[in-house]
């Protein structure tokens, strides 16, 4: 074909494999991906622009690389925000319990921990990539660092190679699997969604997912650094409440953080900032008003003559303690016997309801994942092939797909890499 240059051909002529692939994106839906492919003998070519291979997982899991979950079908499907159904026969493919069987017969020590979630025994991403890197090197997938692919090419509406900034490569298929927008340092630029453009693919609306949300309350600052263990957050768009979840959170000096916030970005991610919200925090979502109301009658009664400011404190954080009588109205040094009925109804309201204002989530260089992406009607989901351009094909986060925490959103990457290989096979 046209778009083959002279060096390519030379280089191709007479080698003997099934098919010349090109992947683009060393991540880890790139990876696995050449990896199945070498195993069966097609020639594999991935081409990856940062200067080393996995770049985004040696920060994955705060560096430990939570590669999986260890769940059942349906519980993965569950946790998967955007377009599950689509994943029915990747998960086929490659389930979690393969993938984990998968590194394990690579070498790698696997440990399953608290909510499924499946690590490296060593607790270290690099043992992921170190692993990754060995199958490709032992299946003979070359991969080329520092190359940034331009342009897919095709010819006669089918691909027939990439151009980089520096060649031309001829390739049967090309794979994208680019990643999302998500940790831009990591080389998550967005290029996948400019290929599938510019080849007449629709690529839905992006956000930031797994990410912190800003607030507009000047306490969060104030409360920098505290974290709540069991804490319920509730959101509701008019009278009709869009997200609640429990968990653990943290304020910052821009809002909150931690997994619940994450969680109810993944939800929320199209809706923050363009709805109008409201939303709260249940303090002690274990104990009901009455509950509270006793608890706080009993510890009133046993300091009549103290300051509420130095009574409270049993029942907040220190941090919280002048927040929580904020936002009751009361004056700190208010002396308990003086505390009325109706301010002690406050401090209840202010400790089942405590209010905060979500204005916006924060942006993609501290979220996860990216929701939106390669709209999933333009691919078989089977074989992870465009349906518009033959031999052309989208893995991992490049895809309109996303998950929650937990080793969800790198299993899809894991599922689809091996969807596509499978076609190849």
């Amino acid at each position: 074909p046209s778009c083959y240059s002279n060096k390519q051909n030379e280089q191709f002529r007479g080698e003997h494999f099934l098919s010349n692939c090109i992947i683009i994106g060393a991540g880890a839906a790139g990876m696995m991906c050449g990896i199945l492919l070498g195993e069966k003998g097609h020639h594999v070519v991935i081409l990856e622009q940062n200067e080393r291979i996995g770049k985004k997982l040696y920060i994955t899991g705060k560096g430990r690389c939570n590669f999986t979950n260890d769940c059942t079908r349906d519980e993965f499907l569950d946790s998967v925000k955007s377009n599950p159904r689509f994943l029915y026969s990747a998960y086929d493919v490659m389930s979690p319990q393969d993938v984990i069987e998968k590194f394990e017969s690579w070498g790698m020590r696997t440990k399953v921990e608290r909510g499924k979630r499946a690590f490296p025994a060593s607790d270290k991403s690099a043992d992921v990539i170190d692993t990754l890197r060995r199958e490709l090197k032992k299946n003979g997938v070359k991969v080329i660092l520092n190359t940034k692919v331009t342009e897919i090419l095709t010819e006669d509406g089918a691909v027939c190679g990439v151009r980089t900034d520096t060649d031309t490569y001829a390739a049967d298929h090309v794979i994208v699997a680019t990643g999302g927008i998500s940790y831009r340092s990591t080389g998550s630029t967005g290029d996948g969604y400019v290929f599938a453009e510019r080849l007449g693919l629709k690529v839905t609306e992006r956000y930031p997912s797994l990410v912190p949300m800003n607030c507009a309350e000047e306490y969060c600052r104030e409360m920098q650094g505290l974290s709540l263990k069991n804490a319920a957050l509730h959101i509701k768009k008019g009278k009709k409440e869009v997200y609640s979840g429990f968990g653990e959170m943290m304020f910052t000096h821009f809002g909150i953080t931690g997994p619940l916030v994450l969680t109810a970005s993944a939800d929320l991610a199209g809706m923050i900032g363009k709805e109008r919200l409201t939303s709260w925090i249940d303090l002690k979502p274990a104990v009901s008003e009455e509950q509270l109301d006793a608890r706080i009658l009993k510890l009133f009664d046993a300091n009549a003559n103290k300051a509420v400011k130095n009574v409270i404190g049993e029942l907040y954080p220190s941090k919280m303690t002048p927040v929580i009588l904020q936002i009751a109205g009361i004056d700190p040094d208010t002396k308990i016997h003086d505390i009325t009925k109706e301010q002690r109804a406050a401090i209840i309201k202010a400790t089942k309801e405590f209010p905060i204002t979500i204005t916006t989530l924060r942006g993609y260089e501290e979220a996860v994942v990216t929701k939106g992406g390669v709209s999933v009607r333009e691919i078989n989901p089977r074989t992870m092939e465009s349906k518009k351009v033959p031999g052309l094909y989208f893995i991992g986060e490049v895809l309109d797909l996303d998950a929650y925490t937990g080793g969800f959103n790198l299993q899809i990457a894991w599922s689809t890499a091996a969807a596509c290989a499978a076609e190849l096979w």
